[in-house]
């Protein structure tokens, strides 16, 4: 007669990351694999291993994007003294970005994109928080995947709420 197999909460919270990362992130399981790597090396540190995940999830745009707004990514690091690393593809995905605005006459400003900076600056302090004060490595990536892939669309959407409500304001509606 077979054994019932019998799990705990690690158990649980595993398949819970493990979903989060397939199901709402659409990784493949090579990266799902990279990601459970990190999550039980514990000589990764924590930094490190929330990193490889957010990596993972973020776009990497098929072109190399163009010399001039690569410069202007690592102004804007500069300017707002954010080191990222070397490799890191938020530098490729912003600077892609940049340069399609570019080819659609629909540039961003230097002005634009310190304002966009400044606000999350001061945003990412108690959502780094909320991630890192998990008692669990794992638990913490599980919601960094989560708040990352949940909380953009949130963003984006209010973005849209106050651009409506702003164009209603100049308009004389109310």
């Amino acid at each position: 007669m077979p054994s019932e197999a019998t799990y705990n909460d690690s158990h649980l919270r595993r398949l819970a990351l493990v979903r989060a990362l397939i199901e709402v992130a659409g990784l493949p399981l090579e990266a799902v694999r990279r990601v459970l790597a990190v999550v039980d090396d514990e000589s990764v540190p924590l930094h490190q291993a929330l990193g490889t995940a957010q990596w993972l999830l973020s776009p990497t745009p098929d072109e190399e994007p163009s010399a001039e707004s690569a410069e202007r990514v690592e102004a804007l690091l500069a300017r707002h003294e954010w080191a990222l690393a070397p490799d890191s593809p938020h530098r490729r995905a912003l600077a892609g970005a940049l340069d399609w605005l570019d080819n659609l006459a629909f540039p961003a400003s230097d002005t634009l994109l310190d304002q966009y900076a400044e606000t999350l600056a001061r945003l990412a302090p108690s959502e780094v928080e909320s991630v890192t004060a998990q008692a669990e490595r794992a638990t913490a990536i599980e919601h960094l995947v989560i708040g990352t892939l949940l909380y953009e669309p949130l963003l984006a959407t209010m973005r849209r709420m106050a651009h409506e409500a702003e164009s209603a304001r100049r308009s004389g509606l109310k």
